[in-house]
């Protein structure tokens, strides 16, 4: 037998994962070593090469079921990717594969390796080129205009992707007049917020075109594409004080027997999107550096807008940080500057954007407030039109005018100007209740005056 790696590090690699139950150890332990065993195997004795992989894959086909093929598929591009990363092995097939053939997952290659004709399977994942159709150099230009002006532009660079990969499949379309084309996008596929971006594309490229010749007219997106798009949109949910009091007590009660921490974390997310207004993305990029605890702030970095942002926390807040912290430290977590905030012991060692966003659904699933299943109830991001809004009810309780306090608060919010927090001035009953009370305290005087005059 030719090994190329040691079989101890099969062990290594396992114990990275930090399984949970000792039967899972055993079944990937057993897995990796048959893989490590079928490799040695081979007659060349070379590190795994995409004919091996390709014969391995071969053999447990008819071994195992093709889920469970797909499943240790997985399993076995982690463990060469970490060969790769500790230089024993030079590169791992299956991400020569994605690579190769513009994939982000394993299981899109092994299914196209398992198929009767597998080279032909893994030619049709092979995406279109980008900007490859008659508009892509001019939209390759204008994202990179864009980009270079300082706009992250991203949303608006995928919109214009699918319309250039969409005219790629449609040679008839080739010298076709921009309206013409639009329309055709438009007509693709069906819903209300297709024909927007389709629009909304249309209005980008002759803006382009203008530019570069004044006569090209500038296409107008259909306003009443926009308003029915707009009426489409659901309106946030604005939780009471009482939904409030619920969501915190189902993030405190979460179960979470094999992991006890991250009931903490949870808490702990749930408090920072409601008392502080965090995104999403900005509860997943926060570090220990991030924390300061000497002066009560919480430092939010790169975040929307290019913008970074340091935010005094309220006392309540601040003892709940402190009391995860000690108990993030008792559970072993690492405690380096640049370790992730909310901690756990799987692979990456932070929780992930998706796993935040994931976490908090399931709260507010538990509190009533969202149904089991799916989309209806209040979203992750209505924690944070709820911070607004009862901003603006505390600021009117005190007595203070709310609205010599909204540049504030677009700051503390990490918004680029105040309109963007007007967005999140949702009307609720008890907020225009008291608005009413204040512009009659300021003008009762004029209102009741006879003929509207003092």
């Amino acid at each position: 037998m030719n090994a190329v790696w040691d079989r101890r590090q099969v062990d290594r690699f396992v114990h990275t994962m930090h399984l949970r139950h000792p039967g899972s150890v055993k079944v990937y332990t057993c897995i990796l070593q048959r893989f490590h065993r079928f490799v040695g195997n081979q007659p060349t004795g070379e590190p795994p090469s995409q004919a091996t992989i390709r014969a391995w894959l071969d053999a447990r086909r008819r071994e195992w079921p093709v889920p469970l093929v797909y499943h240790r598929a997985r399993l076995v591009d982690r463990f060469l990717e970490w060969l790769v990363a500790s230089r024993t092995i030079p590169t791992n097939p299956f991400a020569e594969w994605r690579r190769q053939y513009g994939q982000r997952t394993t299981t899109s290659i092994v299914r196209a390796l398992l198929s009767p004709n597998a080279d032909a399977a893994l030619e049709a994942l092979r995406p279109p080129p980008r900007y490859g159709s008659a508009f892509g150099e001019l939209l390759r230009a204008h994202v990179a205009q864009m980009q270079a002006l300082g706009y992250r532009y991203q949303t608006e660079a995928e919109q214009l992707l699918r319309f250039d990969r969409f005219l790629q499949g449609r040679a008839d379309l080739v010298g076709a007049p921009l309206p013409v084309v639009v329309r055709a996008w438009a007509d693709a596929r069906a819903g209300m917020h297709h024909a927007w971006e389709a629009h909304a594309c249309g209005r980008v490229i002759s803006t382009a075109l203008h530019r570069l010749d004044p006569i090209t007219p500038i296409l107008r997106v259909d306003p009443g594409i926009a308003r029915q798009v707009r009426q489409q949109h659901r309106r946030p949910y604005i939780c009471t004080a009482e939904d409030i009091r619920r969501i915190l007590l189902a993030a405190r009660t979460f179960p979470s027997p094999k992991a006890p921490l991250r009931q903490g974390s949870v808490y702990l997310m749930v408090v920072l999107a409601l008392c502080a207004g965090l995104r999403l993305g900005e509860l997943a990029r926060l570090t220990l550096a991030d924390v300061h605890l000497g002066d009560g702030t919480i430092e939010i970095r790169g975040t929307k807008f290019f913008k970074s942002r340091r935010l005094p926390l309220a006392p309540t807040v601040l003892e709940a940080l402190r009391a995860y912290l000690e108990a993030r430290q008792k559970a072993g977590a690492s405690m380096q500057a640049s370790a992730g905030l909310f901690w756990h012991p799987q692979r990456y060692g932070r929780y992930s954007r998706v796993m935040i966003g994931y976490l908090l659904v399931q709260v507010l699933r538990r509190t009533g407030l969202k149904p089991a299943k799916g989309k209806a109830g209040p979203r992750v991001h209505d924690l944070r039109h709820a911070f607004v809004v009862h901003r603006m009810l505390t600021w009117y309780h005190e007595g203070i005018n709310p609205q010599t306090r909204l540049p504030y608060l677009a700051t503390y919010l990490g918004h680029k100007d105040i309109n963007s927090t007007l967005v999140y001035l949702t009307v609720t009953p008890e907020l225009l209740q008291l608005a009413s009370q204040r512009f009659r305290q300021h003008s009762g005087g004029v209102l009741d005056a006879p003929g509207g005059h003092p």
